[in-house]
């Protein structure tokens, strides 16, 4: 097995981690159970469509890092190139907010999560120099 789809592998696990880690960190700022239990999340209301979009979100990853294993070199390159760089514009989206919140704990969930997605988009990259 390749050192680098080992690394971009990780890195899928590593981003799914952080994301939960988010997930649950959020759950214990002042109000957010209420909200829930009203039936909204960060001013959306809960329906199917944003349990499907939250779905993805979780699963996209986890589905990346198992086909970086096993897709062949140049489309697992392509995959991770195509896939990272929409994760890393999501990330720097939530990063703004973030900031904007002037919260420090989402700030570096936030930055965390940006990281591996770019370091993913770097790995594959630099894949088809060894290739």
């Amino acid at each position: 097995m390749e050192d680098w789809k080992i690394k971009i592998s990780v890195l899928w696990l590593f981003y799914v981690v952080a994301l939960v880690g988010y997930l649950m960190l959020m759950l214990m700022e002042p109000g957010v159970i209420g909200d829930i239990m009203k039936g909204e999340m960060e001013g959306e209301k809960i329906g199917p469509e944003l349990l499907l979009i939250l779905a993805i979100i979780v699963l996209v990853p986890l589905i990346m890092a198992f086909m970086s294993l096993t897709l062949k070199n140049r489309t697992n390159r392509w995959a991770n190139i195509i896939v990272g760089i929409v994760f890393v514009f999501f990330q720097l989206v939530a990063l703004g907010d973030a900031v904007a919140r002037s919260s420090a704990w989402m700030t570096l969930m936030d930055f965390s999560k940006l990281v591996a997605p770019a370091l993913i988009v770097w790995y594959a990259w630099k894949s088809k120099q060894k290739a």
